[in-house]
């Protein structure tokens, strides 16, 4: 999957392991990641190897278009195609990434393939209590669905699941937001944005969203 600012390739450990590690260890947040922090690379790989070499989830590393260098990891996970389902998760951007074009791109490149594979619906989940995944759901399109309470134990700690999600007759007009925020008239010579994707997407939000 490939854009302007970033693609997407499927994880390779001896491709990206060491970037990722690099990147990561500028100050990733893993508070609220079932695994991690990695302080060692051996042990960053180990978990790698084990855990994201699989098909479901179905890892992702996250390209820079002009560096080159791989900044951030992300997932397919609980995909049920006969009930045409998908989430997106695992999602691990390094401070270079964060808060990046690149960012807003890959999360646009993952959302389109699982439309145009026929996916009807396009999930994210995360702790109630990860206020900047809550707020980036919101600005990328997806609806705010409720809150599974006691959903699970995360680090030796109760976590309440706040789900969030886009379906199928929704996409045409998020597609279209999407691509004109990303479009290059919508930056300015310092790569500042003109118009906010949230102002785009939130018309589409479904109503009763938090």
């Amino acid at each position: 999957m490939q854009g302007r600012f970033c693609r997407l390739e499927p994880l390779d450990v001896e491709k990206h392991a060491r970037q990722l590690f690099a990147s990561n260890t500028l100050d990733s947040n893993w508070t609220y990641l079932p695994y991690g922090p990695f302080t060692e690379f051996d042990d960053y790989v180990a978990w790698l190897e084990s855990q994201c070499l699989g098909r479901d989830p179905l890892f992702f590393a996250i390209v820079d278009m002009t560096s080159g260098e791989a900044t951030g990891l992300a997932s397919c996970l609980r995909i049920t195609p006969e009930c045409g389902s998908i989430e997106v998760g695992h999602l691990n951007f390094s401070p270079k990434l964060q808060r990046t074009a690149a960012a807003t791109e890959a999360m646009f490149l993952m959302m389109r393939h699982a439309f145009e594979l026929g996916y009807r619906r396009y999930e994210w989940k995360c702790d109630s209590l990860n206020e900047p995944s809550r707020k980036a759901a919101l600005r990328l399109g997806l609806s705010f669905e409720g809150i599974f309470r006691q959903a699970t134990v995360r680090k030796g700690r109760n976590r309440d699941t706040a789900w969030y999600a886009a379906i199928d007759k929704e996409w045409p007009a998020l597609c279209e937001a999407f691509e004109q925020w990303l479009s290059p008239s919508n930056f300015d010579a310092q790569g500042k944005q003109r118009v906010s994707l949230s102002s785009l997407t939130r018309p589409h939000l479904v109503s009763g969203v938090q």
